[in-house]
């Protein structure tokens, strides 16, 4: 009787220990089909807006109209904006600095150098048709430098060029401008922004 309860005990045993390790060996099976996938390789996919922000084409010089806003002094210098308008019927963007530089009252040839950047390059700003961005313009009044060195000339306006183009645009605007070396910058431009 003793050996009999003994030996029921012991298929008992290992009957649970049996089952203990199928459990256990089915365990990391069942986690492995559960685990949720890790990241692809690679770069991460762009989001959204980067997406949207790279399918929008530059803007050519033939999009865009730029006027200048009113002026606004300062000592020694005026500050204006240069609103560059999407003329055309996609939206477009711009990025960095445009050129700028006076153009001469007779020819319209480059009166002197052009405007020096200033600040860090801005993001790409996206602009629908009939939107603007624009960039802050600095014109010095050049009767503050020596004029043998500035050598003043009349100006009609401001030669400018959008951001990666080589063709440009003139806004009329009637001035003076050192058609020498002045001492500092005559002009100086920051990024495109949004309006």
């Amino acid at each position: 009787m003793i050996l009999l309860t003994l030996a029921v005990a012991a298929c008992s045993r290992a009957t649970t220990a049996g089952e203990a390790t199928t459990s256990a060996a089915a365990l990391p099976t069942s986690i492995e089909a559960t685990a949720p996938a890790g990241p692809p390789a690679g770069l991460p996919p762009a989001s959204g807006a980067q997406a949207a922000a790279a399918a929008i084409p530059q803007c050519r010089t033939a999009d865009l109209a730029v006027s200048l806003s009113p002026p606004e002094g300062a000592a020694g210098s005026v500050y204006r904006a240069l609103v560059f308008t999407n003329k055309g019927q996609r939206s477009c963007q711009l990025r960095g600095f445009p050129g700028v530089s006076y153009a001469g009252a007779g020819d319209g040839n480059q009166v002197g150098p052009a405007a020096q950047r200033a600040g860090e390059l801005g993001a790409a700003v996206p602009i629908a048709p009939g939107g603007t961005a624009s960039a802050q313009l600095q014109l010095v009044n050049v009767a503050n430098y020596d004029a043998g060195v500035c050598r003043p000339t009349p100006v009609r306006g401001l030669r400018v060029y959008p951001p990666g183009e080589t063709a440009a645009l003139v806004v009329p605007t009637t001035g003076t401008g050192c058609a020498g070396t002045p001492p500092g910058p005559q002009l100086t431009v920051r990024t495109i922004s949004a309006a």
